[in-house]
Parts: C-alpha cells; structure tokens; sequence
C-alpha cells in the first residue's frame, strides 16, 4: 500500500497501457500548432510568423507572468484540487506591493500622492515591498490551504471565496484608484526579458523538486490516492496547506512582476489569470483528478497558449473571436484529458 501511495499517479494506469508521455503529445501539438500559424502567415499576410525574434520574445513576455502562477496551479491539480484564488491575489498583492515601492518624487518635485507619504514610507529598499508580497500570497495560500485541508471544503468554493475576498481587498486598498512611480531598483524585477528568466528559475526548481524530493513524491501519492497516502503515513492536511501556500506565494510573486513590468498596479490587474493558467496546465497533460502532470507539461502548454495568442494577433482575427477560440481550447484539453483517463481505466 505505501508503494501504491508514492508512486506518482501511474499506479492504477495497467502496463500494457501505457502511452507516450502527455509532455510528447502536447510537445507535437506545440509543433502542429506553430507550423500551421507558419503556413498561414505566408498565406495570409506574405510574412513570417515563426522566424521574426521581436514577435517571439513579445509572445514569451505575455504569457511568463501567467506562467508563474501555473506553476504553482500545477502542483495543486496534481494534488486533485484546483485554485481559483491566482488572478485576485495577483491584483491584491500588485498594488499593496507597489504602495510600498513608490517613491517620494516625481519630475523633482515632492510625489504626495504616495499612499504612504504621510508616514515617511517612501524610497524604501526594494526588499521591503518584495517581503510585503511574499507575505501576502504565503498568507492567501495559507488559508486556502487550511479551509481545503481541516474543513474539508471543496478547493472550488474555498478558493472561490478567497478569489472575491483578495479581489475586494485590492479595490479596498486604495478605493479603486492606481498606484504608481515606482523606484528603479522595484522597476527592474519586470524591466526586460527579467519576467521570463524569472519564470525560467521557477519553473526548472519546482520540476526538480516535484521530480526528485519527498514533497514531490507526496504530491502525487495524495492525488493518485489521499487514503492511501494518509495510510503510507503522509500527513495529507499538512501538505495541502504547504502545496496551497506555494501556489498564493508564486501568485505573489506573478503580481510583484507583472506591477514592476506595468509601472504600475490597478486593482484589475490578474482578472481571468487564474483560467488562463489552470488553462497552460491542463493542454500540458497534468489531469484534473489529480496524480499526473508535470511543470515540463505546463511550460509546453504556456507555450501553446502563447502561440495560439500570438498567432491570431499575427493574423489580425478580433479579440471576442480569441476569446471563444481559447474557451474552445480549455474545453477540448479537458474532454481529451477525461478520455485519456477512461482508456486508462482510471475513470468510469
């Protein structure tokens, strides 16, 4: 029973079953999908889509951000939950934070539209609004993971009512109105390509861990099977709130950067981010039951995310169009992920 628990979600999967790996499958999507943006391209606007540097690293740049949060999203579907909390804690965090970023003067003259300038709280060290949002995503995560874990609430109404709370806590902030002039060292964390080698180290630690340490292993053992794990000794409620605090401090820090790239923070910023990741995570092949998936998986679906994105910009199709195009998409990923599983006779 406790091999059954650690071993991650391939268990119940029969071995003359066995497929090639989701990562492979979505890594020839990827490849499908770009050479057919490629054919268009020449076809449509006698240009190229795939072999022009500046369009590819405005596509990367677009989807880091996200890619930060699927990350953390990742290793909670693993786990058999979902989290719908990213997007607000990205606003919440993205504007607290950048209150404390600010700096006392703009154009030489005294900036007293500082949020804290009354209280001397400008031109602070970059470290101070960096810790602020750290906390504040570690203490999101923290009572998702406690409401998930010693309620037994369903991930989808707890993070649900963490998504409304974090949402209203940004508008509260500031009643609405955006926060601005950040110091060049809080600037610098989203200047450049800084978003994506940011997202990079993310990404490459958490498929290390997830690959070759105990709380890697515990991951997939409670989504594979949570009695079981709970039976091998693993103690479940303990790990969902770890896994749930790292999704809210990842969360954090897609908001620390996304309002450092923006030059400023608008208790808007993140709407819709939570779907567009759990979205990257899903077309990667990590299964919504939980017990399988990867962050190599979801760094392939960001980048399918990212073409399709770039690719109908490139070829000039409307925004409403795109939008039912990605919601097409996030359906079709998961009616193929429900199949994979009953072929696996993991589902009825």
């Amino acid at each position: 029973m406790a091999e059954l628990a650690i071993n991650p979600g391939r268990a119940a999967a029969p071995q003359r079953r066995r497929n090639w790996p989701m990562e492979l499958n979505a890594l020839l999507g990827l490849v499908a999908i770009a050479l057919i943006f490629e054919i268009a391209g020449w076809m449509v606007r006698g240009d190229s889509f795939l072999f022009n540097w500046s369009r590819l690293s405005i596509m990367i740049l677009q989807v880091s951000v996200i890619g930060i949060i699927a990350v953390g999203v990742t290793q909670v579907i693993i786990t058999g939950g979902i989290d719908l909390s990213s997007g607000s804690i990205v606003g919440a965090t993205a504007i607290i934070a950048m209150s404390f970023a600010q700096m006392g003067t703009r154009n030489g003259q005294d900036f007293t539209d500082a949020v804290f300038w009354n209280q001397g709280w400008v031109d602070l060290p970059v470290f101070m609004p960096i810790i602020v949002g750290l906390f504040l995503g570690l203490l999101a995560g923290l009572i998702n993971g406690a409401v998930i874990a010693y309620t037994k609430i369903p991930p989808f109404i707890a993070t649900l009512g963490m998504m409304v709370t974090a949402r209203g806590v940004a508008k509260w902030w500031t009643e609405g109105q955006a926060v601005s002039n950040p110091t060049a060292d809080f600037a610098a964390i989203g200047a450049g390509m800084m978003p994506v080698i940011i997202f990079a180290g993310i990404a490459i630690l958490f498929q290390l861990v997830l690959t070759y340490t105990l709380y890697g292993r515990h991951t997939y053992a409670i989504g594979s099977n949570a009695a079981a794990a709970r039976m091998a000794g693993i103690n479940v409620e303990r790990h969902l709130v770890t896994v749930y605090a790292i999704a809210g401090m990842l969360s954090a820090v897609a908001g620390l950067v996304a309002g450092s790239r923006a030059l400023t923070a608008q208790a808007g910023m993140g709407v819709m981010y939570e779907l567009d990741a759990i979205a990257m995570a899903v077309i990667g092949g990590v299964s919504l039951i939980g017990g399988r998936g990867s962050i190599i998986g979801t760094f392939i679906g960001m980048l399918i995310f990212g073409v399709i994105i770039s690719g109908f910009t490139f070829l000039r199709v409307d925004a409403y169009y795109q939008e039912m195009i990605k919601g097409f998409i996030i359906v079709a990923a998961v009616v193929a992920d429900i199949y994979r599983q009953k072929r696996r006779g993991i589902v009825d």
